[in-house]
């Protein structure tokens, strides 16, 4: 259950059919299973509560991935609030079924992306504050909470998709790997896998896929995205200039009140 990073985007064949971690995760239980994935790119937190929560509980899971908050932070509206109450929803529905539930923090964008410093100052901000709703959830349901920043070769370009923000085809290996080993240690039998060096792709593969796809797709959300991102520079600016006219008149008030006993001294005199 999720977006975009639990559909597979990023990690698909050659007839575009996304594979993805989740799906490499699946492969990897040595168990008669069925595998169902209910991701769409784009989904937030409200998606999953009303149309994909309803369809994996009819199939009563013995382990569910839910991945969501990325797409949630990434408008004007963010509530994390909100996000948690979706979540404590999902995660109460799916505790109740039996599920053993992973879930997946965000990464750090910072250390992909080349950002202009008032964007990525504040959407660090966003990005901790999704992470924070994770970790608050651990303490209450009994989660696998893979943190996404503390696997090895996370940041490593090499692991990610051309438009650097989905995994690639080793980034998601890197993630089933992850999940595996959190499984194995809980006792469900799992095979571990090998991380498989895929090539780079070349110069023209790259333009390729910018032109064909990259493009527009940039087109289809630039009205989702580029007023968020004017949003979050504008209000990080505004709370920086807030912050910087309190320590003047903090420093003022101090300046004033030295002057101020300064000449007290001196009518004393």
């Amino acid at each position: 259950m999720g977006d975009s990073a639990a559909y597979g985007t990023g990690d698909v064949t050659k007839a575009d059919r996304p594979l993805g971690w989740t799906y490499r995760l699946a492969e990897a239980i040595e168990a008669p299973l069925t595998y169902l994935n209910l991701a769409r790119p784009g989904a937030k937190s409200t998606e999953l509560v009303e149309f994909q929560l309803p369809l994996a509980a009819q199939f009563k899971p013995d382990v569910a991935v839910v991945v969501v908050g990325g797409n949630d932070m990434l408008r004007n509206n963010f509530c994390p609030h909100r996000l948690k109450t979706n979540m404590v929803e999902i995660l109460s529905r799916l505790h109740e079924l039996g599920a053993q539930v992973i879930t997946l923090q965000l990464h750090d964008p910072s250390k992909i992306l080349k950002l202009p410093k008032p964007l990525e100052s504040a959407l660090m901000k966003r990005v901790d504050s999704v992470n924070r709703v994770y970790e608050e959830l651990s303490e209450s349901f009994p989660l696998i909470s893979l943190k996404a920043r503390e696997i090895d070769g996370v940041n490593e370009r090499k692991n990610w998709h051309v438009d650097m923000l989905h995994p690639g085809p080793q980034g998601h290996q890197l993630l089933a790997k992850a999940a595996i080993q959190e499984l194995s240690r809980r006792g469900i039998a799992v095979k571990d896998i090998a991380v498989s060096e895929i090539p780079e792709l070349s110069k023209w593969e790259k333009t390729q896929w910018m032109l064909t796809k990259g493009t527009p797709w940039f087109f289809k959300r630039a009205f989702d995205l580029l007023p968020v991102a004017l949003f979050l520079i504008l209000r990080e600016m505004l709370i920086s200039l807030v912050h910087r006219f309190g320590t003047y008149r903090v420093t003022l008030g101090s300046y004033g009140t030295d002057r101020e006993e300064e000449f007290k001294s001196i009518e004393s005199r």
